[in-house]
């Protein structure tokens, strides 16, 4: 209980950016609609969400802990919520872009934090792998709330307007509510800080002489993988949903709301699972799961009438089922970033979720971009079968990590060394 309102204050937190994160989805959907975006151009918003969060995390993620990791929150969340507040009042594509950009700083700096301040208030490395997953499960939840949030300011009868933008005055108030809330959190931020303090210049480097570092590398490579597989199946969903299997605007994006609540549900599953099984085999499990799931889902797909859907009861079977994939390869993303966390000293907790945040952010403009493009040229069916190559290619990858993490473990035992947060 000593931890319990900062627990929850990074849970609303996290709630708050995954509305705004993963709105992109819904808005690529929704500028082809009021501004006549193409697919293609349309894919560049990821780019500009997850860009800003990849050169924000690697520029200030070795100075957070001088600022301070609640300090760093409370400034990202009043930064969204003037962002928020200005959106409707400049209804233009060229917005829209800016706003990802803010987005994508801002949550640049909570997520950081967030995963810095875990190592905090958590006991060991089981308890941080199950908070890690309840969090991730609790930032799913937001993304399902704001498939319903967005879709209740779309009008169906005129696709083009823009009545859509009043939903960030919602969003102000609640990234306000969450300042407020954080506001009045205690956390002690001591341990984080290295006995020894280093020139800025020094920390920075240290950061980037991380990556070099083969267990690093390794997983560098595995969480890249799995956030394009995730955000190219999230961002074009709501597309898919209406340009394939011909559900109506707001139906598409409510729809979409299935894969959300998936993932939240796998990784709330997986925060008890993982405390009691091996997380290399719940996640092979998971992904040969997901594999399978979209050799069978998208046939369906293909044989879905050209009738305009409009309630939830007419939809076709292959927009329920689909979307379970979030379900197979929701554990893997918090596992694997618990796992790194947990193989390393506190102090360098805030330097690692630094570049966890960069290469996760590199991953979702790829996986999204390369989706759009194949989007335009293919169709959206081709386009989703893409998503088995980064799924095969990432069950190599985590192999790989399960042993680099094995003799990291026997290197550290052999030299009488413990770490922080224990092994996995």
């Amino acid at each position: 209980m000593k931890h319990l309102p900062i627990k929850i204050s990074l849970f609303i937190n996290y709630f708050v950016f995954a509305i705004l994160l993963n709105s992109v989805g819904t808005v690529i959907l929704q500028v082809q609609n009021s501004y006549g975006v193409t697919e293609s151009s349309a894919a560049i918003l990821e780019a500009y969400k997850d860009l800003s969060i990849a050169l924000t995390s690697f520029l200030i993620a070795s100075f957070i802990v001088r600022v301070g990791f609640k300090r760093t929150m409370l400034a990202a969340l009043a930064f969204i919520g003037i962002a928020c507040l200005a959106m409707p009042q400049l209804p233009a594509y060229w917005m829209t872009k800016l706003l990802f950009a803010v987005t994508g700083v801002g949550f640049a700096l909570v997520k950081v934090s967030c995963y810095a301040t875990l190592g905090l208030v958590t006991k060991n490395s089981k308890e941080h792998v199950s908070i890690m997953n309840f969090l991730e499960s609790f930032f799913m939840v937001g993304v399902l709330s704001g498939y319903f949030i967005f879709s209740a300011f779309v009008d169906d009868s005129n696709p083009q307007s823009t009545s859509w933008l009043a939903v960030y005055y919602v969003l102000a108030v609640l990234s306000f509510l969450a300042f407020a809330l954080l506001m009045f959190a205690k956390l002690d931020e001591s341990a984080a800080k290295s006995s020894t303090p280093k020139p800025l210049a020094q920390e920075f480097m240290d950061m980037i002489l991380l990556c070099i570092k083969p267990l690093i590398l390794i997983f560098v490579v595995s969480a890249f993988l799995y956030v394009l597989i995730e955000q190219s199946i999230m961002s074009w969903l709501p597309t898919f949903n209406s340009r394939i299997l011909n559900l109506s605007t707001s139906l598409s994006i409510q729809m979409a709301s299935i894969l959300a609540a998936a993932t939240a549900l796998g990784r709330f599953t997986a925060g008890f699972v993982l405390q009691k099984f091996d997380w290399f085999r719940v996640l092979t499990i998971g992904l040969l799961a997901a594999a399978l799931l979209v050799v069978i889902a998208l046939p369906m797909a293909e044989s879905v009438s050209g009738e305009l859907v409009t309630t939830w009861g007419a939809a076709p079977f292959a927009a329920f089922f689909f979307p379970l994939i979030g379900f197979c390869i929701a554990p893997v993303y918090p596992a694997i970033n618990s796992v790194i966390l947990s193989a390393l000293p506190t102090h360098q907790h805030g330097s690692m979720a630094g570049l966890i945040v960069v290469f996760s952010a590199l991953g979702g403009t790829t996986g999204s971009i390369i989706t759009g493009n194949l989007f335009q040229a293919f169709g959206g069916t081709t386009a989703f079968y893409f998503s088995l190559l980064p799924i095969a290619l990432i069950l190599v990858s985590l192999y790989v990590f399960k042993r680099s993490v094995q003799r990291h473990d026997a290197e550290n035992e052999s030299q009488g060394l413990t770490q922080t947060g224990g092994q996995l």
